[in-house]
């Protein structure tokens, strides 16, 4: 499931970045800019049905603002399995959290931009295997926005 995706991305030959992208300890502190639920009908179900909150550190806050995003901006994606019980979803077990941060010269291949993804909520399981090539494929439908879905709702 999530496996197809990355794997499928695996075929743009992006090579991994030397250094692996840092797992983000202190995103539920960074400002949370947006929530939304991805359905089974939606073509990203596989491998992304379910609940997603997005979060915003002080650079990428200032991106957001400006449209303009600094090395160091970065936002993290805290994606949760639904459950649904008499009419509502809540948030269930957690999927994965992945991450975006902006590094023109330590990305170049992508965007200035670097990704990573871990299983549940586990630190130590990736999900990125292909330098971020899948998760910038999807990305370069934004390339005007610098690459980023996310913008401040008024």
């Amino acid at each position: 499931m999530k496996s197809t995706l990355f794997a499928l991305a695996a075929a743009a030959g992006i090579a991994q970045a030397a250094e692996p992208i840092a797992y983000p300890e202190e995103y539920r502190d960074w400002t949370h800019v947006k929530s939304m639920v991805i359905y089974d009908d939606h073509p990203l179900a596989d491998p992304f049905k379910g609940i997603h909150h997005i979060y915003a550190n002080d650079a990428a806050q200032a991106g957001l603002a400006s449209g303009d995003y600094a090395d160091g901006a970065a936002f993290a994606f805290d994606q949760l399995a639904f459950v649904t019980d008499a009419g509502a979803s809540t948030e269930g077990d957690r999927v994965l959290i992945g991450l975006m941060v902006k590094d023109r010269a330590r990305f170049p291949d992508t965007g200035g931009w670097g990704f990573e993804g871990w299983r549940g909520d586990s630190r130590d399981e990736r999900l990125v295997s292909d330098g971020g090539a899948g998760c910038f494929g999807c990305h370069t439908q934004v390339q005007e926005q610098d690459y980023v879905f996310t913008q401040w709702r008024n």
